[in-house]
């Protein structure tokens, strides 16, 4: 049986109107705007081909930045528009914060802490005034609450605050820098190995923007819920009124977050995340500068990366959310097909005017045997130029449960299949 496709494309990608079956991969090399076709590899992976005319797609021209270390990453799609250096390790200065940040807010999710909890102050916490402008000014006769502690940390960068939610969260400072560490790895960040909280100047204490921009992205995606507080743009403690440093906050409506950082080693930092409206959806790129020279250039370098990423780049939507992009046989199970699509649906960059040179490759293992679970990877989706440039790859995945057939309808298909 040969699998029925449903998948609907973007509107400004071509689709093809025929139908045929070929056993070589190298069909995709004469697959033209018009032709529909499926591939059966010998691996036995099923390929749907859909093209548009062959062009090469130049990837925009990006402007000058002056900073040492530069990344742009569009959050909603995971595609790298630009980069500099950006896995050379750094001093991170305060953008350490943000993971510090991430473990508080799970520590949160996870019910170990609440944000009305008060927490105690100790000397350790107190003892970050000590020569360093970047503190919440709490003190030891102080409880204050794990939402005050993470607007002192976020929005005034404080050090002290930073401090008293590492000793909340991992029993000491030491145990939650190694807690930092394993989430670190647990990401997957080959150049970040951290030896505090704060961010200050340490040996060994060091990021990339890359890391940076993986733990930035991760905060906005698994804690949505707290992402706020990234966009306060200032607060007062104790009749202490500080202005957030980021101050693309105040310039760029669009802008809604995150974390300043500096230090004599590592310049000034920003991580600055935007999101703006566009007729296909909500866009939110984000930015990573390390090591330029002063507040002002770290905000124009992260506004000017900012606006030439959504200048230069169209977002397209080639596949909507929980729909299904194919309905393909089954074998032994309770329904003879099943639906596949892609979580979120499938939104890709191409530089400007570009859409209509893309390519969509769908490759699942064949046959397909029940039972098959809701959420089940069973393939990938994988969008190129017409040039053969890769763009981005998600899993394919079954949308509905096909759950496994009685006794009899499996001793039926299993006649099939030895037939075929």
């Amino acid at each position: 049986m040969s699998p029925t496709f449903n998948a609907p494309l973007s509107a400004t990608l071509p689709l093809c109107s025929g139908q045929g079956l070929n056993r070589s991969l190298s069909f995709f090399g004469r697959c033209r705007s018009g032709v529909f076709g499926w591939i059966l590899a010998f691996t036995g992976a099923a390929v749907l081909c859909v093209s548009a005319p062959a062009a090469h797609a130049q990837a925009p021209q990006v402007p000058e930045v002056a900073a040492r270390q530069y990344i742009l990453i569009d959050v909603t799609t995971g595609q790298i528009l630009a980069e500099r250096d950006a896995d050379t390790p750094s001093d991170p200065a305060s953008l350490t914060k943000l993971m510090t940040a991430y473990l508080s807010f799970q520590a949160i999710k996870d019910k170990k802490l609440t944000l009305e909890q008060r927490l105690p102050v100790s000397k350790r916490a107190w003892g970050e005034r000590k020569g360093d402008p970047s503190l919440m000014f709490i003190d030891t006769t102080m409880t204050p609450s794990v939402d005050e502690l993470l607007h002192g940390m976020i929005v005034q960068s404080g050090n002290d605050a930073s401090v008293a939610l590492a000793e909340a969260v991992g029993g000491s400072v030491e145990g939650f820098v190694a807690m930092m560490n394993r989430q670190a790895q647990a990401f997957g960040l080959k150049n970040t190995s951290f030896k505090n909280v704060t961010g200050m100047t340490e040996g060994g204490h060091r990021s990339s923007a890359r890391d940076v921009a993986t733990i930035a992205s991760r905060v906005i995606r698994d804690f949505p819920e707290f992402y706020r507080y990234y966009s306060v743009r200032e607060y007062t403690f104790n009749k202490i009124r500080q202005d957030n440093r980021n101050l693309l906050l105040r310039r760029d409506p669009t802008v809604d977050g995150m974390k300043t950082g500096y230090t004599d080693a590592a310049g000034y930092c920003l991580v600055a995340s935007a999101q703006r409206d566009f007729p296909g959806g909500k866009r939110r790129l984000l930015s990573v500068v390390m090591g330029t020279s002063s507040r002002e250039a770290r905000a124009v370098e992260s506004q000017k990366l900012l606006n030439w990423g959504y200048t230069a780049w169209d977002a397209v939507r080639l596949f909507e959310a929980d729909k299904p992009l194919v309905t393909t046989a089954v074998w032994k199970g309770t329904a003879k097909q099943a639906r596949l699509g892609a979580v979120g649906g499938v939104v890709v960059n191409v530089p400007r005017g570009e859409a209509d040179k893309l390519r969509t490759e769908l490759q699942r293992t064949e046959p397909l045997v029940a039972p098959l679970t809701q959420g089940q990877r069973v393939g990938t989706v994988k969008v190129s130029t017409t040039a053969g440039v890769p763009v981005t790859e998600v899993p394919l995945v079954v949308m509905e449960a096909v759950p496994q057939a009685g006794l009899l309808g499996r001793a039926w298909d299993s006649l099939r299949l030895w037939i075929q």
